[in-house]
């Protein structure tokens, strides 16, 4: 059975959610946040709606037990075709084993239920925020260019072929997020919440780890690293002369 909503909205939500009073409840919600919703009730029904849609979703939300195929399952067969769709599944199954096992299966996020809307909405928002298909392919300040395709950082420099420095994927998004803040400080609880997510142990210095991992990064490419660390109020990314 299938409940699909119109609208002019490109943020586009495929829902997969076999109890049908949480379904409509998720598709209420969604839609007075002006989210375009196709809501499917089975596994198999939202295989179809991805294979004939590749493009069309921005977002999914995946409960994990549902009929013909399981939420694990849609995500390990968009991942087995390379398809980078933001997942956010739902379970009732809390124990840390078991997000784990969701994560491993090539969900983005964890949503135990039962849950409230707002939390949802807020989580959502987070895959958004850090979802390719929201960005530019290309993404350039300065000397320094943000290949999206290929997750790489190409540097030029005067007289030189460009030097082009492969990044992780959280690499990546820490470089993003800075680039398209370029000379604004931005705190490491800032970059934290923007970029982890929301349920992960708070360890206070991962977004100083990250940082430090990318100037190595940068040091073995013998490039200057562009990230500027600003003594108690954050960091900054400045074009180098």
């Amino acid at each position: 059975m299938s409940f699909v909503v119109d609208a002019h909205d490109e943020m586009r939500v495929l829902l997969v959610e076999d109890e049908e009073d949480l379904g409509l409840a998720i598709k209420q919600v969604l839609v007075s946040e002006k989210y375009v919703v196709d809501w499917v009730t089975d596994g198999a029904e939202a295989w179809h709606c991805l294979k004939s849609q590749w493009t069309d979703y921005t977002v999914a939300i995946f409960d994990w037990l549902l009929p013909e195929l399981s939420g694990l399952e849609l995500c390990q067969r968009l991942r087995a075709h390379q398809n980078s769709l933001p997942v956010l599944m739902l379970t009732a199954l809390g124990q840390p084993e078991n997000r784990i096992t969701g994560l491993d299966s090539g969900a983005d996020d964890y949503l135990t239920k039962p849950f409230v809307m707002e939390e949802l909405l807020a989580r959502l928002r987070a895959l958004l925020r850090r979802s390719p298909q929201l960005r530019p392919p290309m993404l350039t300040v300065g000397a320094f260019t943000l290949d999206d395709a290929n997750t790489l950082l190409q540097v030029k420099r005067l007289d030189q072929p460009a030097q082009e420095i492969s990044l992780t994927l959280k690499e990546f998004q820490v470089l993003t997020y800075l680039m398209e803040n370029c000379d604004r400080i931005i705190p490491g609880s800032k970059l934290r919440s923007q970029l982890w997510d929301l349920d992960e142990e708070p360890i206070s210095n991962v977004v100083a780890a990250q940082i430090r991992l990318l100037r190595r990064k940068f040091a073995r490419h013998d490039c200057d690293c562009p990230i500027e660390t600003v003594p108690g109020q954050g960091y900054r990314f400045r074009t180098l002369p």
